[in-house]
């Protein structure tokens, strides 16, 4: 089983940073905005819509408000497709910034790469999203 593993450091509080990341119903708003168009949550699973229509179908495995860990496991829809898959994100206080952990597993080993750029993207990508939130969220009234 293949591991990917990303880190980044966010200029947000890490208060904040959890907070869009437990979040699982606005992942459309407030983590990943643009490239998730619409968010529905039912029953503790998730179900992520893309811009060209395409579906995915999560399972919420855990949120762990102490540790600041949120589990999820793509059951149905991935792209490439998946023999298995669960990931989870972690966010740490490093002083006034919050550091976001994100880890995935997937089998079969030979889709790692694909899904190893694809991670990267993302993380870059929340890491705006919620920096940008932030500001707006701290900006003087």
């Amino acid at each position: 089983m293949a591991t990917i593993r990303h880190e980044v450091v966010i200029e947000a509080a890490p208060e904040f940073v959890w907070d869009v990341v437990r979040d699982v119903g606005a992942v459309h708003e407030r983590l990943l905005p643009g490239r998730v168009v619409g968010t529905r949550v039912e029953a503790g699973e998730r179900f992520l819509t893309f811009p060209d229509g395409h579906v995915i179908r999560e399972l919420i495995v855990a949120i762990d408000e102490e540790a600041r860990r949120l589990a999820y496991s793509v059951a149905e829809g991935a792209r490439p497709p998946l023999d298995y898959h669960h990931a989870s994100f972690e966010v740490r206080g490093e002083g006034e910034r919050g550091r976001l952990i994100w880890i995935t597993d997937v089998l079969p080993d030979s889709v790692a790469p694909e899904i190893r750029i694809r991670t990267q993207l993302g993380i870059m990508e929340m890491k705006q999203a919620i920096e940008a939130a932030a500001l707006h969220d701290t900006a003087p009234s």
